[in-house]
């Protein structure tokens, strides 16, 4: 009896002398847990006629300057679009400046490329600020939006607002052969 207890008690101060500085030594390098980014998206607005659309944006952190790209998949345009609206939060507060706002033919990067834009779209760009303070960007391409395979995006390079928070843009698109908009989808950008 005596045997085993003297045996426990050396594997219990020879554990302890490799484990403890083994954590001591690691801890460090578990600081850079917090950086992992979650694959779940909330969103306040879960009625049925919301549609969820794809986004990319460069920078995430507060008053940083970024490029967002909000796209328009061919799954996301049902017929040619002769104008978009993108309806901006009142709580996005940044300047917004018609001269870094585009739109292009986009390739939606991925595990192997970049998002880029392969051709500039020539279109007039209107931005408006309601009597409400919601701000809202109409951009008129000189030819229809074709509903074709190609993705579409409008970009902002802009700097983040000075909060952090989840603001959600809205779009709509005028048809071809119709005189009003109607709904696209949202998107909802994350600034921390």
């Amino acid at each position: 009896m005596i045997k085993t207890n003297k045996k426990h008690a050396f594997n219990f101060s020879f554990f302890r002398f490799f484990l403890i500085p083994t954590i001591l030594v690691s801890t460090p390098f578990l600081n850079n847990i917090q950086d992992a980014k979650a694959g779940l998206e909330f969103q306040w607005d879960q009625d049925s006629g919301y549609r969820r659309l794809k986004w990319f944006q460069k920078e995430n952190e507060r008053k940083f300057r970024n490029t967002i790209y909000f796209f328009f998949r061919p799954s996301d345009r049902k017929t040619d679009l002769l104008k978009i609206n993108l309806e901006i939060p009142k709580t996005f507060k940044s300047t917004l400046n018609e001269e870094k706002i585009s739109l292009c033919k986009v390739r939606i990067g991925g595990f192997e490329n970049r998002t880029k834009c392969l051709e500039d779209i020539p279109a007039d760009i209107e931005i408006k600020n309601k009597e409400s303070g919601v701000r809202s960007l109409n951009i008129y391409p000189y030819s229809p939006i074709p509903t074709n395979k190609d993705s579409y995006a409008v970009v902002l390079k802009v700097f983040n607002p000075k909060k952090s928070g989840l603001y959600q843009f809205h779009s709509y698109g005028q048809p071809k052969g119709q005189s009003v908009s109607t709904y696209l989808g949202s998107w909802t950008i994350v600034i921390d």
